[in-house]
């Protein structure tokens, strides 16, 4: 459950649960102060949000690294990459509407973990280590003020 102005909300975190030590490929969700930094979405697909944050319309080019080894660890890529990556433009709907959220990102530490997202939810039931809302909640969020979400164990 995810915590917004006031009301607990159905939410989806990583296979590997909640983790303050997350680390590349645990498949955590990592805790914490996780700020928003901007806003993915399909066009073809959804129709564009409305939020105060930067928004993009992905392409089937756009990628995210994360392989710990290479410079673009941990950051958004054109595709074709050498280095390995996840491709944004996906066959599911997950990242229809996708929230980069902001996790070892200023600074960017090797094996920290990467592509930390607020998106919508998998089939599967469970992340690789994002958090997932269903699209109307996920609208609301990023309609609002918040400028990001908390993560914590209670």
């Amino acid at each position: 459950m995810l915590l917004f102005d006031g009301n607990t909300v159905p939410a989806l975190i990583g296979a590997g649960g909640l983790r303050t030590d997350k680390m590349e490929g645990d498949q955590a969700t990592p805790t914490g102060f996780l700020p928003f930094r901007h806003v993915f979405y399909r066009a073809d697909r959804v129709e564009r949000p409305r939020t105060p944050l930067r928004i993009e319309a992905l392409s089937p080019d756009d990628g995210w690294c994360d392989d710990p080894s290479h410079g673009d660890y941990n950051r958004q890529i054109a595709l074709p990459h050498p280095a390995r990556h996840e491709r944004l433009w996906r066959d599911d709907h997950c990242y229809d509407l996708c929230v980069v959220l902001g996790w070892n990102d200023a600074p960017i530490v090797r094996n920290r973990g990467s592509a930390i997202f607020l998106h919508l939810p998998p089939r599967s039931g469970v992340t690789e280590g994002c958090i997932a809302l269903e699209e109307h909640l996920l609208r609301q969020l990023i309609a609002s003020d918040h400028s990001g979400i908390e993560v914590r164990i209670d």
